[in-house]
């Protein structure tokens, strides 16, 4: 008689998942594309059947994006919070999706529109990744001049995440632009000192500085290769580790 090898533990309980609102583009100039909101969605699930807890910060350049050309002159605070609100819809968006595919998502909007999402309450964000819900953050920190980038190492902080997860179109931290420089090679760990020195960019100074003092470890992949998520929370070589 065999029996089966038993399955491996996945490397990261708690994990906070920073997607770009043109993550969800697809080829699409602007807005969401169906398809590839379904196959994010069907990426997360496949962690979340692992016992992963997953939160998400969301961007919102794809809609935001087909309004930008408005916004030229405009004051800057008006135009953050243009943006924010742009991430509500893509929260939405990506919720439903979840819903539908037998997750179940709950959308928290960092400034308060109740009829639509309810308020982000930090206990109640806990409650909900413990009953093993998605927590999906939208409308970044609630204020102007800061971006999803810094909303994602806050909500990442505050809920005890062991990871941030920097979703991109690159599968990790180059030492040079990959698309320019053939000889570019992907970093598989940096420190936060090695990548600040190197001037690399991985995320705004903001967001970079509190990650790095609250020692919360940043991974950078992309979500646009198949299996890659997993992959991160398995532990396995993926993407660019940057730690302290």
């Amino acid at each position: 008689m065999t029996t089966s090898a038993p399955h491996k533990a996945p490397a990261h309980k708690r994990i906070l998942l920073k997607l770009s609102g043109e993550a969800l583009m697809g080829d699409d100039s602007f807005g969401i594309n169906r398809d590839t909101i379904v196959r994010v969605v069907d990426e997360v699930a496949e962690i979340i059947h692992l016992g992963v807890e997953v939160a998400v910060v969301i961007g919102g350049g794809n809609i935001f994006r087909g309004v930008a050309g408005g916004s030229v002159g405009m004051d800057r605070a008006t135009a953050d919070y243009m943006g924010m609100l742009a991430t509500v819809m893509n929260a939405l968006a990506l919720a439903d999706t979840m819903n539908k595919a037998g997750l179940t998502a709950r959308v928290m909007s960092a400034i308060g529109i109740e009829q639509v999402v309810e308020p982000y309450v930090r206990p109640k964000a806990l409650q909900y990744l413990e009953e093993g819900k998605v927590v999906i953050f939208a409308a970044g920190t609630g204020n102007p001049f800061f971006t999803t980038d810094t909303a994602a190492a806050l909500r990442g902080a505050e809920i005890g995440a062991e990871l941030v997860l920097k979703a991109t179109k690159v599968d990790g931290v180059y030492t040079a632009d990959p698309k320019k420089d053939p000889k570019a090679t992907r970093y598989d760990k940096l420190t936060f000192d090695e990548a600040i020195a190197n001037n690399l960019g991985i995320m705004d100074a903001t967001a970079f500085a509190l990650c790095r003092d609250q020692k919360l470890p940043i991974k950078v992949f992309s979500i646009f290769k198949s299996g890659a998520l997993k992959r991160v929370v398995m532990g396995e070589n993926e993407g660019t580790l940057v730690h302290a």
